[in-house]
């Protein structure tokens, strides 16, 4: 059996609605040019981040990563927080393995 870098099998990791899985696939399309390659390469960007991270997961990772954009008290207590930041280093590592993976 051989274990390559092949991309993650979207039945291995279920737990993520078609729709969360669809709206990162039309933002990843956007941001990479709307090509029937770049939805190939989004499609098996998510399925990688889903095999590395269970939903909730994503969702808390997502969440931080949008309110520590924001100016003021509330991003700066996200920005400055061990926990937000462990929660986001382990969303950057599962999309830093997915770039490697898929694109």
């Amino acid at each position: 059996m051989s274990f390559g870098r092949a991309p993650a099998r979207a039945a291995d990791n279920n737990d993520y609605p078609t729709s969360a899985r669809a709206d990162y696939v039309f933002g990843c399309m956007k941001a990479n040019g709307d090509t029937r390659l770049s939805l190939d390469q989004c499609s098996c960007s998510i399925d990688v981040i889903a095999s590395i991270l269970r939903y909730d997961d994503y969702v808390a990772a997502e969440t931080v990563a949008s309110v520590s954009q924001q100016a003021g008290q509330i991003g700066g207590m996200m920005r400055n927080t061990g926990a937000a930041r462990d929660v986001l280093e382990t969303l950057r590592r599962a999309q830093a393995e997915a770039q490697v993976r898929c694109f």
